[in-house]
Parts: C-alpha cells; sequence; structure tokens
C-alpha cells in the first residue's frame, strides 16, 4: 500500500466545500469549555460535511487562537451560529424540522447501535459539557437520548471522540457516505 498524496485526496477549497450538498446533521455545542474540543468537532464537521455547528453558553467561537490551532482550516469552511442559550438554538433547530438527539446516559436511552434513523430525517446531536455532560434541562427537550455503550471503568469519551463515533455511525445508517 502507498499512502495517497494530497493532490490525490481532492480535497475541496472552503468556497467548493460550503456549495457541497450536506449531511442532514447539526451538531450542538452544550456549553463545552475546551477550545481544542470545539477545533476538533469544526474538523468533524467539515469531514463529514455536517449542515453545521451550533457553539451554545460558554461554548468558544471563532475567531480564536487555540480553535484555530485545531480545526486546521475548518472554521472556514464549516457553518456555525452561536446561541447565548442552547435552549435558543434547539428552538431553532425545531422550527426547522430537526429532531433533537441527546448524547448521554440516560434512563430511556436508546444504543447508538440499535437507533436507526429515518431517511431523509434531520438530527441535531447535541453533545454537553466535558465535566457535567448535556444538561439535564436539556436532556428533557430532546425527542431521544442516544447512548455510547461502553465497556471500560470510565464511563465517559471525550467529546470529540463521542462526536466522531456518532456522526459515522448514523452517516453510514443514512448511506450518507458514499
Amino acid at each position: 500500500m502507498r499512502k495517497k498524496t494530497n493532490e490525490e485526496l481532492n480535497r475541496l477549497s472552503a468556497e467548493e466545500f460550503k456549495k457541497e450538498l450536506k449531511s442532514p446533521i447539526v451538531v450542538v455545542l452544550d456549553n463545552v469549555r475546551s477550545l481544542n474540543n470545539v477545533g476538533s468537532l469544526f474538523r468533524t464537521a467539515d469531514a463529514f460535511r455536517l449542515h453545521g455547528l451550533y457553539l451554545c453558553g460558554i461554548t468558544g467561537k471563532p475567531p480564536d487562537r487555540e480553535i484555530r490551532k485545531t480545526a486546521l482550516g475548518a472554521t472556514e469552511s464549516v457553518d456555525w451560529k452561536y446561541f447565548p442559550s442552547t435552549r435558543e438554538a434547539l428552538h431553532e433547530l425545531k422550527e426547522d424540522g430537526y429532531k433533537l438527539c441527546a448524547i448521554e446516559q440516560a434512563e430511556g436511552a436508546i444504543r447508538l447501535d440499535q437507533y436507526i434513523p429515518m431517511e431523509g430525517e434531520k438530527l441535531a446531536l447535541i453533545f454537553g459539557n466535558e465535566v457535567n455532560g448535556v444538561e439535564q434541562e436539556i436532556v428533557d427537550s430532546c425527542d431521544l437520548v442516544i447512548e455510547i455503550p461502553q465497556l471500560g471503568t470510565k464511563h465517559s469519551l471525550n467529546i470529540a471522540v463521542s462526536a466522531g463515533v456518532v456522526v459515522w455511525d448514523l452517516l453510514v445508517k443514512l448511506k450518507g457516505l458514499k
């Protein structure tokens, strides 16, 4: 096997990316503290051509040197919005026809491997604070909770890892990867 060159990867410019059809997924960050996590989520949103990224509450926003360092230019390609509160973001998403999905460990949660999104469904995936997770008030306002099964002694994953796992899984199920 030979590693592909950058030219062979056929990368889009930020302008070309903005014109492309997007995946029907918006990632919502509910009071995420780490600017490195925010930057990583910009790269994930770019890599999977997500519809957008909603930054809420204390979540950092561009332009910021720490976000830019991890995002590696994805802040220029990915559409994003800032909301003073997550509730405001969810209200807008609900009005736009998104199914609100908290990614959290909760009673009645659906395991990620068992959740099958409906064709054409628009999903808003809410990821919470690194310490407290998704706020209970936000969980209460969601249509469902999706849980990533875990087998070790720790009961959480880094938010950027969680988002990568969930987005990949859902895009495969939505046949959004070609």
